[in-house]
């Protein structure tokens, strides 16, 4: 028995493992974007379908023939070995300017760790259908709640444990040999119940196996099952993009939101008294109204704590999914149903993730799978109390369930109608992609001072004023009297008579403000990933249009384009490289790395300038730039620059400017620019290709 346990447990440890492990791998080949880590969600939501599906045809087929089971499943598991490891080889990198990388994530997924990930999704329900033939007075369904233990584990030793101890390749490796562990537990499981139906005449005992008495599922029960679990699945997808987009694509914003669903489903499989639905419908109910507040102060003035805003979000998973898989265990079948009992669960998973990942970004240009998610949430809840309620008085149940329902639903129809509402509000153009939601808006219409604004998320990424005094002047970020203003007037000031026109590289194309600065003979590259930021910037603003040098746009991943250069003609030899690539307000970390900057540098002319922008909401990002630059022995120096409060045009910003050249601080400093950091000496943070740790600089 405890064989079982184990080799459960270390199949189910390593299943959920492996997603943030490999989506870690590749995110720095896809930008950095949330939608690299919900693309990796749907591989394995399908992918444990396809396992769910093999155990339960297995079992089905054959029931009856213990010898095709164990024989079937021990030959694959051989094979499976043969695809290790699941390191991703470079030739599968994609080339950096796909417009929708989905297709290309899900090949790399398939040919890496597809197979040995199908064969761990079977393990569950194959490995406790041999249990309870070798256990029959046993019920197997507390060793699915034993599996979503060594799911959560396998999740929350990931970011606290093996993430800052080893590389991202020796993790591949580490888990390959999990695997080997786990093939050979697997056997031994296998051995054990095939001696077990072998003595006790298997064909005999399987006819007892089903009591006269258990109860067929029916299509409502089936219906119920795929219906909540798809629901609790789009729960989770939707709001760990939520996150991500306002803060960072990192494991532990992946880990923390998964691990709390799958501890959903340790309390609800491990016994049915924890599940009550008077207590924790309600605490779903108001944990929906928390982030309905939540959402639509998207467009207020203030800033709620990032503390506050994780545990909404998260509160708001547990509690909600708490409800969907509570339903799906209050309506399990006999044992004998079991693999099917999976597999609903499973469809309804992958279905989640499909309409979250692929439906919805076709069929909106907003978020708004979240909003049918709560509003399918509630629906839901609502039928299951009906039915629950069928032998109850009517004349008392009826009324006070009509009431609950319409008051619920009410009042989520007008929170999310209000959060609509104020998104569309002004809003001339959207664009939704694989990168995020873009958004154009006009403000101050019909005035002096109406502007066209660029919002990725909550976040503007620029604006340009209508009017035509106003039309070229830099506005947000990128004043003169900001980090890039200090720049441009240190290069004004060291550039030579003779010297050729300016050279400025900019990572992230924004709006293209930055090609305001240029003059005739200058020339001025911008590298953007998402392609339908330069259709914006190129048909809504004019920047790129006004621009008197020389302008060009690079589609694609800044890294990836810069290596390719750089093997290909060499360095670009800018004078001012900028760094703001910002998504939503959310860090592509790969980009700022020690192996990021040391490419950076390589483009730049000997005495060039790297501007980094480091602005946001929740990271303090000064420390990991000011030890990349300790490390690669360049002085790191700090722009800050708050506007006046009539100074509508400009925001705060905060930049650090970084040369070999040794007189840049001081002319900064002779010029005014020059900022004082916070604390004098910069923490040991060290951020590589390998390790990046979000918690070190969040400021809660």
């Amino acid at each position: 028995m405890p064989l079982f346990a184990f080799s459960i447990f270390l199949s189910a440890f390593l299943l959920f493992q492996v997603q943030p492990v490999i989506a870690r791998y590749i995110l720095p080949w896809y930008g950095g974007s949330p939608a690299v880590w919900t693309s990796c969600l749907l591989f394995f939501q399908v992918g444990l379908l396809a396992g769910y599906t093999y155990a339960h045809g297995l079992v089905t087929w054959c029931r009856k023939h213990p010898n095709l089971q164990y024989g079937i499943h021990l030959g694959l598991l051989v094979v499976a070995l043969f695809t290790l490891p699941i390191t991703p080889d470079e030739s599968l990198k994609p080339d950096g300017n796909e417009s929708s990388p989905v297709k290309g994530i899900l090949l790399l997924l398939s040919t890496t760790v597809g197979f040995p990930y199908l064969l761990l999704s079977a393990s569950g329900p194959l490995l406790q259908h041999w249990f309870g033939v070798t256990f029959p007075g046993n019920s197997p369904y507390r060793l699915y709640s034993i599996s979503n233990l060594g799911s959560m584990l396998g999740l929350l030793t990931y970011p606290f444990f093996f993430e800052p101890l080893l590389a991202v390749t020796n993790q591949t490796m580490v888990w390959s040999l999990g695997f080997v562990i786990y093939s050979f537990a697997a056997a031994a499981c296998g051995l054990s119940y095939f001696r077990k139906a072998r003595e006790s005449h298997q064909e005999s005992s399987e006819k007892k196996e089903e009591p006269t008495d258990a109860r067929r599922p029916s299509i409502r029960d089936w219906a119920v099952w795929i219906a909540f679990a798809a629901c609790g699945s789009m729960i989770l997808l939707s709001l760990t993009n939520q996150m991500c987009q306002d803060v960072a694509v990192v494991p532990f914003l992946w880990v923390a939101p998964l691990s709390l669903y799958l501890l959903t489903f340790v309390i609800c499989f491990d016994h049915e008294r924890w599940y009550q639905r008077w207590v924790w419908i309600p605490f779903a109910a108001c944990s929906v109204a928390a982030v309905v507040y939540l959402i639509n102060q998207q467009f207020a003035d203030g800033e709620i704590h990032l503390g506050w805003q994780l545990t909404i979000y998260l509160a708001c998973i547990f509690f909600c999914c708490l409800v969907c898989h509570g339903e799906v265990v209050r309506n399990k079948p006999a044992p004998h149903y079991l693999t099917g009992f999976y597999l609903a669960i499973s469809i309804g998973g992958a279905l989640g993730g499909l309409f979250v990942s692929l439906i919805a970004p076709l069929i909106f240009t907003g978020y708004w799978e979240l909003h049918v998610a709560l509003f399918l949430l509630v629906g839901l809840s609502a039928l299951t109390l009906f039915r629950s309620g069928e032998k109850l008085p009517k004349k008392i149940f009826i009324p006070i369930w009509a009431v609950l329902t319409v008051t619920a639903l009410g009042s989520l129809h007008i929170g999310l109608k209000k959060h609509l509402e104020d998104t569309r509000n002004g809003s001339l153009f959207a664009s939704r992609g694989f990168y995020g939601v873009l958004r154009v808006y006009e403000m101050n219409s019909l005035t002096d001072d109406a502007f066209l604004a660029l919002y990725h998320g909550r976040i503007s990424h620029g604006r340009q004023y209508l009017n035509e005094d106003f039309r070229e002047l830099a506005t947000t970020y990128y004043s003169l009297e900001s980090g890039i203003g200090g720049a441009l007037a240190v290069y004004s000031e060291s550039k030579g008579p003779d010297d050729p026109g300016m050279h400025l590289g900019v990572v992230g194309l924004g709006v293209g403000t930055l090609a305001t600065y240029t003059e005739t003979g200058d020339k001025v590259r911008f590298y953007e990933i998402n392609p339908q930021v330069e259709d914006m910037a190129r048909s809504h603003f004019s920047y790129l249009e006004d621009c008197d040098g020389d302008e060009s746009v690079v589609i694609g991943d800044a890294r990836i384009s810069l290596e390719k250069e750089l093997k290909e003609s060499g360095s670009q030899e800018f004078d001012i490289l900028v760094v703001d690539a910002f998504s939503g307000d959310s860090i592509p970390i790969h980009l700022m790395t020690k192996e990021a900057f040391e490419l950076y540098f390589q483009h730049l002319k000997p005495g060039g300038i790297l501007a980094v922008h480091i602005s946001n909401l929740h990271l303090e990002l000064s420390d990991p730039v000011r030890r990349i630059c300790k490390e690669l022995g360049y002085d790191a120096n700090r722009v800050a620059y708050d506007p006046e409060e009539d100074n509508y045009h400009s925001y705060y910003s905060d930049w650090i400017l970084i040369s070999s050249n040794k007189r840049l601080k001081k002319m900064l400093s002779h010029k005014g620019y020059l900022s004082e950091w916070d604390e004098e000496d910069a923490k040991e943070i060290l951020w590589t290709d390998d390790y990046c740790n979000l918690l070190q600089v969040v400021e809660w």
